[in-house]
C-alpha cells in the first residue's frame, strides 16, 4: 500500500510502498482509510518536536485523524462488520486499566497512538482496535468528518470542560477560528448560551466566524487585548480558549482572562510565562487540553449528524500528501482542514 512516512526529522516525509497491515489479535480491525486529516501536529512531528515524547522508531507512517470503511475484523469483533463507515478514535486503548474503566480512556495506562508513536493513517489501510471505532450516521461521509477524529475531538473536549463554568451572561473569548477553532466555535454555539468573541489575525476567518454564530469578532492587529477588555467592561472573559498557543497568543490569552477565570490551552508550540503571584492574586486557572475520550467522539458525531458541527475542508489525494503538508505549513489552508482522500 501507499503510505506517508517520516524517515528523518527536519526533512520532508516520502510517499512509500509498504506491506498492508494484517489482523494480529481478536479485537483488531483493518480499516480502508477513505479520508485522513492533515494536522499541524503532523508538521511538529516532522520538525522533531515529538521525537522524545513519542519515542517512535523511524521510519513510520504519520496521520492520526482517520475515517473510512471497515475491511476486515478480528475473531472477537461483533459490533462492526466489513463495509461499515467509521471514524477512529485516535488512541488504541486497553480497556482494562483504571482510566479506561472510568471512561477516561485518553489517559489509558497502556495505549498506542497511531500516527504519533506507531504507524498511522496517511495510508491506504490502518490497523486499529474495535475499541477505537465509532460507526458513522448514514448521512455522514468519512471525508466530511475525518479531521473531527482529533482536531474536532480536542476542540469538543475543551468546550465540554468549559461549559460548566459558563452562564448566559458570561463572555467567552476564542483565539483562532481556523482549522481547529472553527470546530470549537460551533461546539460553543451548540453547547452554551454565553456570548462568544472570536479573535483572529485574518478578516476572512472572522467573517466566517460570524456566519458560524460568533457574537463578536476582534482583528488581531496589536490592539486585540485592549479591544477584548473594552468589550468586557475592563474585566476580561470568564473563559478564554486559545486554539493557537504560540506567537504571543499565550500572553494575550492570560491578559484577556478575567480574575477567577480560566485560560484553556488547546493549540501549542509556545510558552506560558506567568508570575506565580499573578496566578494567586488573580486566582486564574490555566487548563491543559489533550484529545477527548471515546465518549466525547461519539457525542461529537451526534452533533455532526444533527448538522450542528460542520467541517470546512480542502481535499487532496493521498498522492498529493506532501503538497497538502506544504500548503498547511505555508498558511494556504485558511479557515478549514486539509483532508487526504483515497
Amino acid at each position: 500500500m501507499k503510505a506517508v512516512r517520516v524517515h528523518e526529522y527536519g526533512k520532508p516525509p516520502t510517499l512509500d510502498d509498504i506491506p498492508d497491515p494484517v489482523v494480529q489479535g481478536p479485537l483488531d480491525v483493518i480499516v480502508k482509510v477513505d479520508a485522513a486529516g492533515v494536522c499541524r501536529t503532523d508538521l511538529h512531528i516532522i520538525e522533531g518536536q515529538w521525537a522524545d515524547k513519542s519515542g517512535v522508531e523511524l521510519p513510520y507512517v504519520i496521520g492520526h485523524e482517520n475515517a473510512g470503511t471497515v475491511q476486515e475484523v478480528g475473531a472477537a469483533v461483533s459490533t462492526v462488520a466489513p463495509g461499515d463507515k467509521v471514524i477512529l478514535h485516535p488512541l488504541v486503548t486497553c480497556g482494562l486499566c483504571r482510566a479506561c474503566r472510568a471512561g477516561d480512556d485518553v489517559h489509558c495506562a497502556d495505549s498506542r497512538f497511531p500516527g504519533i508513536d506507531t504507524d498511522g493513517g496517511m495510508a491506504e489501510y490502518l490497523r486499529t482496535s474495535v475499541r477505537s471505532i465509532v460507526k458513522l450516521d448514514d448521512g455522514l461521509a468519512p471525508a466530511d468528518v475525518a479531521a473531527l477524529a482529533d482536531a474536532g475531538l480536542t476542540a469538543y473536549h475543551a468546550v465540554r470542560k468549559a461549559v460548566p463554568l459558563l452562564h448566559p451572561a458570561d463572555r467567552v473569548v476564542m483565539i483562532g477560528a481556523g482549522g481547529l477553532g472553527h470546530i470549537g466555535l460551533q461546539c460553543l454555539v451548540a453547547m452554551t448560551p454565553s456570548r462568544v468573541t472570536v479573535v483572529d489575525r485574518s478578516q476572512e476567518v472572522l467573517d466566517k466566524a460570524l456566519a458560524l454564530g460568533a457574537h463578536a469578532t476582534v482583528l488581531s492587529d496589536g490592539s486585540q487585548v485592549e479591544q477584548v477588555l473594552e468589550q468586557t467592561g475592563g474585566e476580561g472573559a470568564q473563559v478564554v480558549l486559545d486554539f493557537v498557543g504560540e506567537n504571543g497568543t499565550e500572553a494575550d490569552g492570560v491578559a484577556m482572562t478575567r480574575n477567577s477565570g480560566s485560560y484553556f490551552v488547546i493549540g501549542y508550540g509556545g510558552t506560558i510565562d506567568v508570575p506565580t503571584i499573578d496566578v494567586i492574586s488573580r486566582e486564574i486557572n490555566i487548563v491543559g487540553n489533550l484529545v477527548g475520550s471515546y465518549n466525547d467522539l461519539a457525542d461529537l458525531m451526534e452533533l455532526a449528524a444533527q448538522g450542528r458541527v460542520r467541517l470546512a475542508t480542502q481535499q487532496y489525494s493521498l498522492n498529493d500528501a506532501l503538497t497538502a503538508l506544504d500548503d498547511l505549513d505555508g498558511g494556504r489552508v485558511p479557515g478549514g482542514r486539509a483532508i487526504l482522500t483515497s
